[in-house]
Formats: C-alpha cells, structure tokens, sequence
C-alpha cells in the first residue's frame, strides 16, 4: 500500500507549462531578470548586490637583450647548455622532477561530504525564472544569493554550512521535442559558465535530470565532463522519468531501484577513475510509488553519499509530515535533505524552522 502524505498529491503545471517553450528554445545562459533586493532577516531572500565589475589584467612589456649573439652563444657553450626545465644536460636532479598534484578536494576542503558540512543550495534552471530562484539572475547573482542564505543557516549550525547551485539540466516538457524524449537537455555550453563561476567561488553543484522518456544513466553520461570535476554532484527527479506512454503532467513518474543503481555504478567508478573526492547523488521523492523497492538501491558505494530530498510542499503540517513518511524503511546509509518552496508553501519555512525539523536536513535548497 502506498503511503503518502498529502503534499505528495498536487503536479506543479504552473511551472511546467510557464517554462515549456523557454526550455525548448534556450540557447544562452543568462537572463535580464534580477534577483529581489530586499531579504528579511530569518528567510532566506535575494544577496546584497554585489561588485560585477571583473578585473583589468596589466599588458606585458617585451625586453631585448642588448648581447651579440656569437658571445651569448660562446657563453653557453662554455657554461654547458641548459633544458626547458632549468637543470643542465646530462645531469638528473630530483628538482627537475614535477611534484605530485594535490589530491582534488571539496569546496571547504576535505574529501567526505557527511556529516562534515551541511548544504544550503538554490534551485532552477538558467535564465527560467518558472523553475526555480537560480534562474532569476546570472551565475554571479546567483553565487552572491547562495552565500547569503548560507550565513543564514551558519547561525544556527554547528557544522560548515556549503553554498550550492542545484542546476535543472535537462527539462520536463510537454512535448516531445528534438530527441522526443519530453525532455529539454541543456546543451553543456549553457551550463559551463555556472560550473565554473561555481569553482572559483567554493560553490558545490548539484545537476538535476528530468529525463522523460529517456533514462537517467543516458543523460547524467551527456554531462560527464563537468561530473568529472570535485565539485560536481548529480540528482535524480523520478517525478519527471516516465514510462512508455505516459505524458507529464498526466500522472507523477517514477523510476526502478535497478535503474538508479546503474547510475550510481557509473558514477562510482567515474568519482574513481578521476581519483575525486566522494560526489553526492541526490534522489528527489514526495511519494513512496516514485521509487519502487527503495529497499534494493545499492548504497556501498564509498565514492559517493546518497541523499533523499523531501519535495513535498503546503503547509508546514504537510511538509512535516511528508518529511516523516518518506523515513520509513530509508536505509541508514541515506542522508536527509529538504525543499523550501517560495510560492507554494504556506508559509515559507525560515531557516530556523527549517533547522527545528526532526532530523535536522543536511541538505536544503530553495525554489
């Protein structure tokens, strides 16, 4: 029998619909939109504006040398030639030897995500201000917001509180669209300036996958090169895997333990392959029917760290109460995290609410 809180009940066409056409046409990151100027003092709002102005690089001047020639070459001949590297010919020298690279850390450091840190992230897609806060501004807006909500959280947290980007990177649709899958995926140019701007700004990435009809394996592979970096992670939304024949917006999808297993397989082995510090795998649910035999995903995986995301939304009851049913029979190994919607929940949760819910999510994101 499917156990199901009541915020597991309700689709978001409005959001769907409102985004269709952006996600099918998107070509460029980016959007005129602003984030909100103003922020309350509990709730997590937009970030102060912050300096966008880049920095000048200073021109580097050429300097000749005023020698002749045959005397610089005398002169070499004389003091024995020199390689690319500095140390002279015929000559071995552990200096000459290139040190070994620094293992690849976490933004913050280290190589383990839990339970060192707890993430506070913003959620959406580039330049689709419908899906989510991430799409209300550029990459540097949205970097200046997620360090504002996480000096919120840092109040009330003993642990390390991580900015993130939890970036929608392909999209439901309504429609089959290029590769008839009802699914939009972004084309890797769109995303790479939020990936990197991320990097330079010690911000953790999630990468959120509404495959329709295609599967997750499938897509998470189109996106390997940035998966490839520390500072990457994956999430999975089954809301949005459908079966053959259905449609979005007709009923709320779902996908196998089996078919998440394959995933986290690979991404095991890529986390292993590039020698990377441990990547999380995000498992989007509101409903117990949206991941069937939850009991089989595979979590022993050393490479990464599997989180559950409570989607639901409402009323604080409702979302508290989606929270404790998606607990039951969650294996130990699961970490918790948690959605805060801005425009359908009732009302917002502030951060100190968000920290008072039992037990306290290690992962939080705002839409």
């Amino acid at each position: 029998m499917d156990s199901t809180a009541p915020t597991a009940q309700t689709l978001r066409p409005g959001l769907l619909l409102s985004a269709m056409f952006l996600a099918v046409t998107l070509s460029a990151c980016g959007t005129s939109a602003e984030a909100p100027e103003d922020a309350g003092a509990e709730q997590p709002g937009a970030a102060p504006e912050g300096d966008g102005d880049a920095e000048g690089s200073g021109d580097a001047e050429d300097s000749a040398s005023g020698e002749d020639s045959a005397e610089a070459e005398d002169s070499a001949d004389a003091e024995g030639s020199v390689d690319e590297e500095g140390s002279p010919d015929g000559q071995d020298s552990a200096d000459g030897e290139e040190p070994e690279a620094a293992p690849a850390e976490l933004p913050g450091g280290g190589d383990t995500l839990f339970p060192d840190r707890r993430f506070l992230a913003a959620y959406g897609a580039p330049g689709i201000p419908a899906l989510g806060v991430l799409g209300e501004g550029t990459p540097q807006d949205a970097a200046e917001r997620v360090k504002f909500y996480a000096e919120q959280y840092q109040e009330h947290s003993e642990e390390p509180v991580q900015p993130a980007f939890e970036i929608i990177t392909s999209i439901a649709i309504t429609e089959p669209g290029v590769g008839g899958n009802y699914s939009n995926a972004l084309d890797p140019e769109v995303i790479e300036p939020w990936v990197d701007l991320a990097a330079e700004e010690g911000i953790y990435v999630v990468l959120d996958l509404q495959p329709g009809h295609a599967s997750f394996l499938d897509q998470a592979q189109q996106y390997e090169e940035f998966l490839a970096q520390p500072h990457v992670g994956l999430a999975l939304d089954p809301e949005w895997r459908l079966s053959e024949g259905q449609r979005h917006m007709e009923q709320i999808g779902s996908v196998s333990a089996e078919e998440i297993n394959q995933v986290s397989d690979w991404l095991a082995d890529l986390t292993q392959e590039h020698e990377l510090p441990q990547k999380m795998l995000v498992l989007h649910q509101f409903k117990h029917s949206m991941i069937s035999d939850r009991e089989d995903i595979d979590t022993s995986h050393e490479e990464l760290a599997i989180l559950l995301h409570a989607d639901g939304h409402g009323t604080p009851a409702m979302k508290t109460e989606t929270y404790e049913t998606l607990q039951q029979d969650l294996s130990e190994d699961i970490w918790l995290g948690w959605k805060n919607f801005y425009d359908e929940d009732s009302p917002t949760f502030t951060s100190e609410q968000t920290f008072q819910v039992e037990p306290t999510p290690w992962f939080v994101s705002y839409q």
